[in-house]
């Protein structure tokens, strides 16, 4: 077994059993570069269900309020997340949404989303109380800052400096606020699972 698939059981199992009360939300936060992603797509092979990423749902810049960047998750359409898409598929209904892409400054085509008995939300700001949007299993990812470092460097290169000036404080003020790791079934630190 590979160190993800031993770590990552436990989640599979609780996944598992609370699909059986269908249909549920599995919600993954946690720390940028520490694997979120990652490990919802690896869920998502296991369990065989669809992933939402809440990076889909960032609002158009004209849309945020003057100070959204000294509030963490200001910059997040949380209600057309849980509106367009959370609660149809808590209600058993397909939902359809379009994505957000701040790359084009535009909405992209819509996306439509099957009824499944499980749905797994991923990114930061996947449990924000604002959401107020039940989840049956709740993971919080994380990993040393050196880690984080390295990762974020290696995958975002140039803009790797936006994270240490923007990015990363509003998320450490978002878990200082809500602490939502406390709030979770499952802690996972990554720093020996994704090398």
């Amino acid at each position: 077994m590979t160190p993800l698939s031993l770590a990552a059981a436990p989640i599979v199992q609780a996944a598992l059993a609370a699909a059986k009360d269908a249909p549920v939300l599995l919600g993954i936060d946690g720390r940028c570069g520490s694997g979120k992603t990652t490990l919802a797509n690896w869920l998502a092979q296991q369990l065989h269900c669809p992933v939402l990423h809440t990076d889909d749902f960032y609002l158009p810049l004209s849309a945020r309020c003057e100070n959204w960047q000294q509030q963490p998750g200001a910059n997040m359409d949380f209600y057309r997340l849980r509106q367009e898409v959370l609660q149809p598929l808590l209600h058993a209904q397909p939902a359809q949404y379009r994505a957000y892409s701040c790359a084009a400054g535009a909405f992209l085509p819509p996306t439509p989303l099957p009824s499944t008995p499980l749905t797994i939300l991923e990114g930061s700001y996947s449990l924000h109380p604002a959401l107020q949007t039940e989840f049956a299993v709740r993971v919080f990812v994380t990993c040393p800052p050196d880690v984080q470092a390295a990762r974020l460097q290696a995958r975002e290169g140039t803009r790797y400096a936006q994270f240490v000036q923007r990015w990363i404080p509003l998320e450490e003020g978002y878990f200082a606020a809500h602490d939502p790791a406390a709030r979770c079934n499952f802690v996972l630190d990554t720093a020996d699972i994704f090398v």
